[in-house]
């Protein structure tokens, strides 16, 4: 594999500490990973319904998540979104629904058993991302390079 170019010719090459920096950034992502999903499952979930709550409650909108819009916000096909979600469905956790506007389009909202434990999950991770925040700050270095 031959190597890329530099994303801007003009940008001064990287040194130790910017690979350091991105190596830490890499790490703390995975570790950030890896907290989500083990506390999802302590939760009573799978990684992947965490996730499809969190993106039916997070859309932004206009009116309820669709079907679509997860399957969009997961990078899922639509196929794999539908069922997730009918797995969700089926735990409690969320409730499908035909759109009023467009019977073709089926819409999403949590239950009040997807709230509780959504809320619960979320912020746990809230906690856990102020401790990210640190390893995001030594990423400034490259940031500034990109800008100068």
């Amino acid at each position: 594999m031959s190597p890329q170019p530099p994303a801007r010719p003009d940008a001064p090459p990287l040194c130790d500490e910017d690979y350091q920096a991105l190596a830490s950034f890499r790490a703390e992502l995975r570790r950030f990973l890896r907290f989500s999903k083990d506390a999802a499952r302590k939760a009573g979930l799978t990684p992947q319904q965490h996730q499809a709550l969190l993106a039916v409650r997070g859309h932004p909108g206009p009116g309820p998540a669709s079907v679509s819009s997860v399957a969009e916000a997961l990078q899922l096909q639509l196929h794999s979104a539908t069922e997730l979600l009918a797995r969700t469905e089926a735990a409690g956790l969320l409730r499908r629904s035909t759109d009023p506007a467009d019977r073709r389009r089926t819409l999403c909202t949590l239950t009040p058993a997807g709230e509780t434990v959504l809320a619960s999950l979320s912020e746990r991770h809230r906690l856990e991302l102020r401790q990210l925040r640190a390893t995001v700050g030594g990423l400034t270095r490259l940031d500034s390079a990109d800008q100068d």
